[in-house]
């Protein structure tokens, strides 16, 4: 029952979170919505970095020859579209950044090789001896294992592709959009940044050392998968050797955007989410080891992408989410400062006879921040407010009749905390006075009563 309970109550919190936050999307699909805010809007100096989107984009475009013309100019008329409706204008243009960098990445390979510097082979391997005394990546792939090898491909081969989105998806439910906009901006202006290093200034990985030593290279040999042939073996597959061997960027070792983008989700979850901050930097170790295991990197490659990550991490996060801010839920209001009804008046909650009532008021009070008002009814039980009660006494039992049961004993009154919640309403009724009529506010007055002459010679009457 316990471990029931324990995962339905994260089921629930994210299923109000979802409801929320598809609440809050925008839904429109007339284009019209998305010029009327482009007139409206303010220019900055900021905006024009969307001059250099397309200017970015409309190069990778020209070169690129898969697929070829006029195909390939499906690309930016598609984003377009999306771009003036409003209902996906609102995913793509944060996600700008993030396009870019995939767009800069697969039309690199299309890069004509006159043009391209040299590929460095010595350079990386003698900074690591230099710098830390010794090769550690080869030191680290000198024993393998089975078991080394799917702790290795778990995080480089599998969580550097899926944690961005997962990142995403929990920044969009639990957080304020601004953090999701952070999130789209860090991760891919960080993500175009190593690219255009690596295109700059391509450097070969571990595993070239390993095949063809210290030998000049050139933009003939193709990529290799190094450790992660091994997991192809283990699974009787070659997705990874097929995907590595056709890779746009053969000599992009250094930085490593597998490191990189650890150290950003590292940065990003323990930020907005500090409660998991020592699992996430240990997943970060972790990938870190891989990266070298896995012969695809050098200890100067690793560290070269942790402070790539650190720096667009900290220059690009906006003052609004410093401090408290970052962990505010959805719609600016502070989980931190929200109090329920039972603190506010300084009462005692009551407590249920049900093992998870306890779960399930925490669970109401969460809707209620994520702005779930029907959600958060159901915790209420239907409370009425007395504070505006109409002055109209309804009808009553004569007697006390409906209240015995027919053995003669008066029937239990059912327990509930609706009484407890008007009574505290009635605490603070001055303070709701200017609202509405209240029963003890000073500004009910009773209405006068006429006289019997009065009420025969339709006078108004006199007031008491």
């Amino acid at each position: 029952m316990n471990v029931r309970m324990a995962v339905a109550q994260p089921l629930r919190r994210v299923g109000a979170a979802f409801v929320a936050a598809v609440g809050r999307l925008d839904k429109s699909l007339s284009p019209s919505d998305t010029l009327n805010r482009l007139r409206q809007h303010k220019w900055t100096f900021s905006d024009s970095i969307y001059l250099f989107h397309i200017a970015l984009a409309s190069f990778w475009i020209t070169i690129m020859q898969v697929p070829g013309f006029p195909l390939k100019l499906f690309i930016p008329i598609l984003y377009a579209i999306a771009l003036l409706i409003p209902f996906t204008s609102q995913f793509f243009v944060p996600a700008g950044p993030i396009f870019l960098y995939l767009l800069s990445f697969y039309s690199s390979k299309f890069i004509p090789k006159e043009y391209r510097p040299t590929p460095s082979v010595v350079l990386l391997p003698t900074l690591e001896s230099v710098l830390y005394g010794a090769n550690v990546s080869d030191i680290l792939t000198r024993f393998t294992h089975p078991i080394l090898d799917v702790l290795a491909w778990v995080p480089y081969g599998v969580g550097h592709y899926i944690i961005p989105f997962i990142v995403a998806a929990f920044v969009w439910l639990f957080r304020p959009k601004e953090a999701l906009h952070f999130w789209a901006r860090a991760f891919g202006y960080m993500n175009l940044t190593g690219v255009l290093i690596q295109i700059i200034f391509p450097c070969a990985a571990p595993w070239y050392e390993l095949i063809y030593g210290l030998t000049p290279a050139d933009y003939s040999i193709r990529g290799s998968p190094g450790g992660l042939a091994r997991i192809d073996k283990l699974f009787h597959g070659s997705g990874y050797t097929a995907a590595f061997s056709n890779s746009p960027l053969v000599f992009g070792a250094f930085p490593s955007l597998h490191a990189a983008s650890a150290t950003m989700e590292a940065l990003f979850i323990s930020h907005f989410f500090p409660q998991t901050t020592k699992w996430v930097f240990g997943y970060t170790a972790v990938l870190y080891w891989a990266t070298m295991y896995l012969t695809h990197h050098y200890l100067v490659d690793v560290v070269g992408g942790s402070c790539l990550a650190v720096a667009f991490f900290y220059l690009l996060m906006p003052e609004e989410l410093k401090g408290a801010a970052a962990t505010a839920p959805p719609g600016g209001l502070n989980a931190a400062s929200y109090r329920s009804k039972y603190e506010i008046y300084d009462l005692e909650e009551p407590r249920g006879r049900g093992r998870g009532t306890r779960a399930n008021g925490a669970i109401m009070r969460d809707a209620e921040a994520y702005h779930l008002e029907e959600l958060s009814d159901r915790e209420s039980d239907e409370e009425r407010d007395i504070t505006f009660r109409s002055p109209v006494v309804p009808e009553q039992p004569q007697s006390a009749a409906p209240l015995i049961k027919s053995n003669g004993r008066a029937s239990p009154v059912k327990k509930s905390h609706r009484h407890t919640a008007s009574i505290a309403s009635l605490i603070r009724s001055e303070e709701r006075g200017e609202e509405g009529w209240s029963p003890i506010g000073g500004s009910f007055a009773f209405p006068p009563t006429p006289t019997r002459a009065q009420a025969e010679e339709g006078k108004p009457a006199r007031p008491s």
